[in-house]
């Protein structure tokens, strides 16, 4: 987190998984909760965008909306649920003391409407500092996956795709690039692991890292 976020929270942990669609982050998510329980932790497991009724409300449009949406606009509806997301559920939970536990955060809207929409990344991040008053995370797990190997995995789920998941394969190579140098930048931050490993041999990695951390 930044100095002044860290300042105001103290106690909590703010944990958050990025990877490309079909990494793995909700499978690892779940066993890392359970995990965090077994340690008698307490844990606030959310998402972005979703994590509040209003989230909900930005997650359909952005996901599931039949029609197009600007990329602009995407990434204004992104920033606002953040905006909203951490002012009314991450922050307070870390107040409280708690471990925060979040699928994506705005690293996915530097990757995916950044490099994907082909936005100015630096731009797309700034806004989000901007909503959320600075705030970033203590530890962000990249799960790194191959595109097609991610692609194989969704086809194999047998449900339908939503808007991004559909996009074609330069845009989820790009997006695979953006958060790989998202990662290089801020190496503190970040821990990076290949996605293509078995379930139980990532979450080991991941349980690792976390107790580090703790």
């Amino acid at each position: 987190m930044t100095e002044a976020v860290a300042s105001s929270v103290p106690r909590g942990v703010w944990i958050t998984l990025e990877g490309g669609d079909g990494s793995g982050k909700t499978t690892q998510a779940a066993l890392l909760e359970q995990w965090l329980h077994a340690q008698g932790r307490t844990v606030v497991r959310t998402r972005e965008p979703g994590g509040t009724e209003v989230g909900v409300l930005v997650r359909d449009i952005v996901l599931h909306h039949r029609g197009d949406v600007a990329p602009r606009a995407e990434a204004l509806l992104y920033a606002a649920d953040r905006a909203h997301h951490v002012a009314t559920l991450v922050r307070p939970a870390l107040e409280r003391g708690d471990i925060v536990l979040q699928d994506r955060y705005l690293d996915s809207s530097v990757a995916y409407q950044g490099a994907g929409r082909v936005l100015d990344a630096g731009e797309v991040r700034e806004l989000s500092l901007w909503a959320t008053e600075g705030a970033l995370p203590d530890l962000t797990v990249l799960l790194d996956l191959d595109p097609a190997t991610a692609r194989t995995r969704l086809d194999a789920a047998d449900k339908p795709f939503d808007r991004l998941e559909a996009e074609a394969a330069e845009f989820h190579a790009r997006v695979r690039a953006a958060f790989l140098e998202l990662a290089a930048a801020e190496p503190d931050r970040f821990v990076v692991l290949d996605a293509s490993l078995p379930v139980d041999d990532l979450a080991a990695a991941i349980r690792a890292r976390v107790a580090a951390l703790l």
